[in-house]
């Protein structure tokens, strides 16, 4: 406190007045700007890694729904087969009682366990997939809580 004191000039009021604009750091006495700057210059890299970082995450993301969403189209094309085939074995056992309406039968059920369970691989796929960037939000709650402990 003393070598505040020293570095200050009293006014009437007793409040001390700023007069050398350094710092001492760890390595040494630099002036309070060069500390202001490299400090915004910190923040803003610390800002584009967390943009970066977001990015990648919501790509890496992307990437997980699509391949799932192949999934669901797949699963539907197939359910609309087997729906078709299984109208198209309604009509034929409508038509006409001989056994030709079974086998249609038969491979509009076999399509529509296919779709069923392509269906079911997606769904799962895509409850795995997350929009939400938790790496990213983690990171920026690391980081509001060290510049908290650094401003105290």
């Amino acid at each position: 406190m003393s070598s505040m004191k020293d570095r200050s000039k009293i006014n009437r009021d007793g409040f001390g007045e700023f007069q050398d604009n350094q710092t001492f750091s760890t390595s040494g006495w630099r002036p309070f700007s060069e500390i202001l700057q490299e400090i915004v210059t910190h923040i803003s890299e610390i800002i584009r890694s967390e943009i970066r970082l977001a990015q990648a995450e919501v790509r890496e993301d992307v990437t997980r729904v699509v391949k799932a969403s192949l999934f669901f189209l797949g699963g539907a094309v197939f359910g609309l087969y087997a729906f078709g085939l299984v109208l198209l074995a309604v009509v034929y056992g409508l038509a006409m009682a001989i056994p030709a309406w079974t086998s249609a039968l038969i491979v509009g059920v076999a399509v529509g366990i296919i779709s069923a369970i392509l269906l079911l691989i997606g769904r799962e796929k895509m409850k795995l997939a997350s929009l939400k960037p938790d790496k990213t939000i983690q990171s920026l709650q690391e980081n509001v809580t060290w510049l908290k402990k650094q401003t105290k």
